[in-house]
């Protein structure tokens, strides 16, 4: 965003407003110096509860927030608005990730572990990460794929994001990467895509089996499969369990395929 971020001294008084770099501040050990979370921040379940909560990833109680005086708030420029971190930055200091590839959440580890003063666990956990990327084995050759976030109007992943990035490292080839970012997709147009496997993802929209008979009529050719959309989406510590999960669903899908 063009923003330039001095700190004097580690901060004491975190304020975090994007889930999975919520886990993250956790996993670094920063349990203590977390003071805000948004309502969507889940994880660590127990730990988040015990944190004040600042409204939504997309619309801040400037209040709350002016009441806990964070020394740094940590935000996202897809999950977060605008309008939301401008006002913020004109009183905060406020450090922004933009993650789109394995590469941009591995650089937002170590620089987080920079500003925070927890660089050897933030090395850590990149390293086993990084091990863990490595060890995945994609499906070959490309299953073509349609991976939905939102039903009524659907909503498919298209590309320019991590969804699509993970995608990629799991051999499924994103049957929307001609469409940017989130695309509304209509049953004409996922029937005329012809992909032979569909992923239902858990989040944001809560897919369920029951709506797995959905898509199984508009293409009755395909696999269809709801699958944890965490694994696919966040980027912070919660890479640590992807590999194993997502090698999980290449081995269901080749097996369903076969």
């Amino acid at each position: 965003m063009g923003h330039q971020l001095t700190l004097a001294q580690p901060p004491q008084r975190i304020m975090s407003l994007v889930p999975s770099q919520t886990e993250l501040l956790f996993d670094l050990g920063l349990a203590d110096r977390v003071v805000g979370v948004t309502k969507f921040c889940i994880h660590p379940k127990e730990q988040v509860k015990q944190k004040t909560i600042i409204g939504g990833t997309k619309n801040f109680h400037f209040g709350k927030i002016d009441q806990l005086q964070p020394d740094l708030i940590i935000g996202n420029k897809e999950e977060n608005y605008k309008e939301g971190i401008e006002q913020l930055q004109e009183k905060y200091k406020v450090w922004m990730s933009d993650i789109y590839t394995l590469e941009d959440a591995l650089e937002m580890l170590q620089q987080l572990g920079l500003l925070t003063g927890t660089e050897a666990k933030a090395q850590e956990l990149e390293q086993q990460i990084r091990v863990g990327f490595e060890q995945l084995e994609p499906v070959q050759p490309s299953i073509k794929t349609a991976y939905f976030i939102w039903r009524k109007p659907y909503m498919a992943v298209g590309s320019h994001n991590i969804i699509d990035h993970i995608l990629q490292r799991c051999g499924f080839s994103n049957a929307f990467a001609n469409l940017q970012r989130y695309p509304e997709i209509t049953p004409a147009l996922l029937q005329q895509a012809d992909p032979q496997l569909i992923l239902l993802s858990s989040e944001p929209y809560p897919f369920k089996e029951k709506h797995i008979e959905e898509f199984r009529e508009l293409c009755p050719q395909a696999v269809v499969k709801v699958v944890d959309g965490e694994m696919f989406s966040w980027y912070g510590s919660r890479l640590l369990h992807a590999p194993v999960y997502l090698q999980q669903v290449i081995n269901e899908v080749k097996e369903n395929l076969s």
